[in-house]
């Protein structure tokens, strides 16, 4: 049995922190990074990650602004999307940013066929140089997301595994599909490259959604987002877990409520995201804990403050 309840754990840790200053407060690192020292988001053994640009809403985010922002968070740990990293690389800001993304009909396919030919002239070796300084600022990018997975050619998810071990990354991520043919067509690369793929969960996702996708290659893994996975089965993510914890490359923080609710500030809804962390902690297991920021930012606050609010959450849960 946890001594407090998810609330009043949430209430105890907010009411200690002042109003002024709470960067600073939910990151004592923040003040030892100042005075040079690398940042550390692993408590008591679990690692706290970010998944970046994503949680600072703003897709277009350069690899040094999003190192910027993950050093004053005191993170030491990223889920990456590729876009960052091909930006450095030299891709067309219009095959990476933000307006790609939106691209729909001819404009969509023509995009893809260009960023299809980019990434067959480029050497995904070069993105060594990107993974060098972030690993001397003291941030692991332990996983790499790589958008279309499913639609991209054989040629591009050969450049893919092999941009995400420049990177250092021990997984890939990807959106889960509902094709099994698909999942079998990417599992077989990465068992070719011995690299796991973190299939990501929505509400709908199913825990024998993720055991079809383990039953097709060695290398099929699951990027647990237990927010969802608590809004759409209604039950606590701990038993799959237990289950299936050699598969699950990362899970996602987030708080939601049952029967597809809310996202909420951490504490406030259904998710049991202490008893996932301490079960990461006790068991020792090698998953990062990624929070993904998503509930609405309050009035009275800002996004970085929110986010952290939410590792100060999670450090707490730990130590």
């Amino acid at each position: 049995m946890l001594p407090y309840t998810r609330r009043e754990f949430a209430k105890l840790t907010l009411a200690a922190l002042p109003a002024a200053g709470l960067l600073s407060a939910v990151n004592p690192l923040r003040a030892a990074a100042s005075a040079g020292a690398k940042p550390n988001s692993k408590f008591a053994g679990v690692q706290i990650g970010l998944n970046v640009p994503y949680s600072f809403k703003n897709p277009s985010m350069s690899g040094d602004e999003v190192l910027a922002n993950c050093l004053q968070l005191g993170l030491s740990a990223v889920e990456l999307r590729a876009q960052p990293v091909e930006a450095f690389l030299g891709a067309p800001t219009n095959l990476v940013g933000s307006k790609s993304a939106v691209a729909v009909g001819g404009a969509a396919q023509s995009n893809a066929e260009l960023l299809r030919k980019w990434r067959a002239s480029v050497s995904p070796d070069r993105a060594k140089e990107f993974r060098r300084k972030y690993e001397s600022a003291g941030v692991l990018i332990e996983i790499m997301k790589l958008d279309n997975l499913f639609k991209i050619s054989e040629a591009e998810l050969d450049y893919g595994f092999a941009l995400a071990k420049a990177l250092g990354a021990r997984a890939i991520s990807s959106e889960i599909s509902k094709s099994e043919e698909e999942m079998k067509r990417v599992g077989k690369f990465a068992d070719k490259h011995q690299l796991m793929i973190g299939y990501h969960g929505h509400a709908s996702t199913t825990p024998e959604h993720w055991e079809q996708a383990f039953a097709l290659a060695k290398f099929n893994g699951a990027n647990v987002d237990i927010g969802h996975f608590v809004a759409g089965n209604n039950v606590s993510p701990a038993a799959f877990m237990k289950k299936h914890h050699a598969r699950i490359t990362h899970v996602h923080i987030k708080d939601r409520k049952k029967e597809n609710g809310p996202n909420l500030p951490f504490g406030q809804g259904d998710t049991p995201i202490i008893e996932i962390l301490r079960l990461i902690r006790d068991n020792r297991w090698n998953i990062q804990a990624t929070i993904e920021f998503e509930y609405p930012v309050p009035a009275t606050s800002d996004r970085m403050t929110e986010i952290g609010r939410a590792i100060k959450y999670c450090r707490d849960a730990l130590v």
